[in-house]
């Protein structure tokens, strides 16, 4: 079975990429499949940045075609922050419940009005040539004031999709699988990559 090597090993995200790119049929793997595979800096400023870093480092160590996907959540009131920062917001290896306890603090006082905020995915496709290209996706929403749900990972059980009224972590995956940021990108990396993934 054809391989696509992602270079992430957050659990979540394979998971969810799996399941958006079940139409074809290839063999989706990751970093956490490949125990020696290169730790990857993320320094990059933006996401665009660390998702092309990621799919190129790990094309050029292994010879392959590599995804590379970055994301994180973006709060207008805290200046776009976490941004890139936000899996490691409350420090390096933060867990989830860590980096939430931190935003939810830094909103203590911040009313409904300004919590919006925007979730942001970028992927990247590389080959050991370079990065042959770049997608995104997003999805706007608002904080809330305490975690609800257990679905999802990362800030989910905290942002607010305005059409449904419940956060990710409440809705039905399926339901984030057509609204998040990451299927948004997914579905462009189709239209943009599909005949790459079709030589893999």
């Amino acid at each position: 079975m054809k391989e696509l090597l992602v270079a992430t090993r957050n659990a979540g995200k394979i998971r969810e990429i799996k399941g958006l790119l079940k139409e074809y049929k290839i063999k989706v793997t990751s970093l956490l499949d490949y125990p020696d595979m290169p730790e990857i800096v993320e320094d990059g400023e933006t996401f665009e940045a660390n998702a092309s870093k990621k799919a190129l480092v790990i094309a050029c160590h292994t010879g392959r075609i590599v995804m590379g996907e970055d994301s994180g959540l973006e709060v207008r009131a805290l200046d776009d922050r976490p941004g890139v920062y936000s899996a490691r917001y409350a420090g390096e290896n933060a867990t989830d419940q860590q980096n939430n306890n931190k935003l939810l603090k830094e909103l203590k006082d911040v009313p409904m009005s300004r919590r919006d905020a925007c979730y942001r995915s970028f992927i990247a496709l590389a080959d050991p040539k370079g990065v042959i290209g770049v997608v995104d996706g997003s999805c706007h929403g608002f904080i809330t004031t305490t975690p609800k749900g257990t679905n999802g990972f990362g800030y989910d059980p905290l942002f607010i999709v305005p059409q449904y009224r419940k956060t990710f972590g409440q809705l039905n995956p399926s339901i984030k699988a057509e609204i998040s940021h990451r299927a948004w990108a997914l579905k462009k990396f189709k239209m943009d990559f599909g005949e790459y993934l079709n030589k893999l």
